[in-house]
């Protein structure tokens, strides 16, 4: 991946938490204009992902997102909103980040 995808990954990730601190806030209040806000970035950040799966494959966009949120979304729900992750989640969430290394690590052509 460019330097240039990293950033955009950077943006469709950034929109994608955004939309799920924003969905978790819906459900504390159930306002219908937060719940739009939410859908909103949501649909953004997946408008973003298509550009990533065209230029680095479906493989590895959606792993290294599905693994960025994992973590990311981990952290947002036990810093912002007080919930703790268990051993095993956090385990998981690590294993998560090892299995995402291997996919998007990279590989010398062979000659």
């Amino acid at each position: 991946m460019s330097a240039g995808l990293f950033l955009w990954l950077a943006g469709a990730m950034a929109a994608f938490i955004t939309g799920n601190a924003v969905l978790r806030a819906y459900v504390a209040s159930s306002q219908v204009p937060v719940l739009i806000g939410a859908l909103v970035l949501f649909t953004i950040g997946n408008l973003m992902m298509v550009r990533l799966m065209r230029e680095s494959g479906l493989a590895v966009a959606i792993s290294v997102s599905s693994i960025v949120q994992l973590v990311v979304i981990g952290l947002v729900a036990w810093f912002i909103f007080g919930e703790r992750p268990t051993g095993l989640q956090i385990a998981g969430m690590a294993l998560g980040v090892v299995a995402v290394a291997m996919i998007a690590w990279p590989v010398e052509a062979k000659g």
